[in-house]
């Protein structure tokens, strides 16, 4: 059995009619689509979601941004932390993933679909292994938009790799965000070079989630939510297991408190935050999507001046909300 099932929308009866069969649904980039592939899920789209999705996109964004604060509460190593984050994450989803099958696809998958869930896994550990290093030596406010560029890195490459024109408006919005940056950066040389060091690695934390984006792009289409993250953070925490071993991290053991705090970074940010998140997209409408998007570098800035006494510069606010601006100008563009 093909582990990739094709997601199909299915229109009928002229624009704005879309029927669906007794399948499995999803929703990309705030658009239906329907899996080929039969299940017991009935999708209606008249449907009234049980949890109101403005209030659950709300909590989901909050909970994303507690992930910088949680970081910074463990005295464990950057690559330990990732590694816990992802290995939790796969044990919280697997009891869904098996039962939706996607264990028994996954193990009946051809070698490249499994090597490809393995590189957008080993994109995903890279990603959080240079992040939660950056928090080490920059300021909250500077790690979490220096990662948010990502959507630039897609522009960009998209453009010059896959074919994907890039408008003027995009264009705009990456010159923004370049002067944005730049003030940042120039804000934060006055602090040493390890800040600017830190800077550096939450810039590559969001080149690499950038990759994570791109490299998931066509999977995301084909699979379900659950099929696909599953495995893909499985990979992940062994990549980081194993970077772990290779850089001499500190692995463990650690005290009870600190796989609390492995627990809490994966149930907060990682389930309440990017899987509520996901479920929020259904429902959501684009324009909210892109603005949404801009929710974490705020809403951590704001929590590491609460509860860490960490108060952003001038020149990271001023840089922060100019970067934040072009960041928003290339995902308005891209809709």
């Amino acid at each position: 059995m093909h582990f990739f099932h094709k997601i199909k929308k299915i229109n009928r009866g002229g624009k704005g009619s879309t029927e669906y069969n007794n399948n499995e649904y999803a929703y990309i980039g705030g658009r239906r689509f329907i899996a080929s592939y039969p299940t017991n899920i009935e999708a209606d789209v008249t449907e009234k979601p049980a949890f109101p999705p403005n209030l659950a996109l709300i909590v989901s964004i909050i909970a994303v941004s507690t992930a910088s604060i949680l970081i910074r509460m463990s005295n464990a190593s950057p690559i330990a932390i990732a590694a816990y984050r992802l290995a939790f994450s796969t044990f919280i989803l697997l009891p869904f993933f098996i039962h939706s099958g996607g264990l028994n696809r996954f193990l009946t998958s051809s070698f490249k679909d499994k090597a490809t869930l393995a590189g957008v896994g080993v994109a995903l550990a890279f990603h959080f292994a240079s992040w939660i290093t950056s928090l080490e030596y920059t300021t909250v406010a500077s790690s979490v938009i220096f990662v948010h560029v990502d959507p630039i890195f897609v522009a960009v490459v998209s453009h010059f790799l896959l074919g994907d024109r890039v408008d003027r408006g995009t264009l705009l919005g990456m010159f923004i965000a370049f002067i944005g940056t730049a003030i940042i950066a120039w804000g934060d040389a006055g602090m040493g070079e390890a800040t600017l060091y830190g800077d550096l690695l939450a810039l590559i934390g969001g080149i690499m989630l950038g990759i994570y984006i791109l490299a998931g792009r066509k999977l995301r289409k084909e699979l379900d939510l659950v099929s696909y993250v599953t495995p893909v953070y499985a990979f992940s925490a062994v990549v980081l297991v194993l970077m772990g071993v290779v850089t001499g991290s500190s692995m463990g053991p650690y005290q009870t408190s600190e796989y609390i705090l492995f627990l809490a970074i994966a149930i907060v940010p990682m389930i309440f935050g990017h899987t509520v998140y996901n479920w929020a997209l259904r429902y959501i409408s684009a324009p909210v999507v892109s603005v949404s998007l801009l929710g974490e570098p705020v809403g951590a800035t704001i929590l590491a001046a609460l509860f860490l006494g960490e108060y952003p510069s001038m020149y990271t606010l001023v840089g922060g909300f100019i970067t934040l601006i072009g960041i928003y100008q290339c995902l308005r563009s891209s809709e």
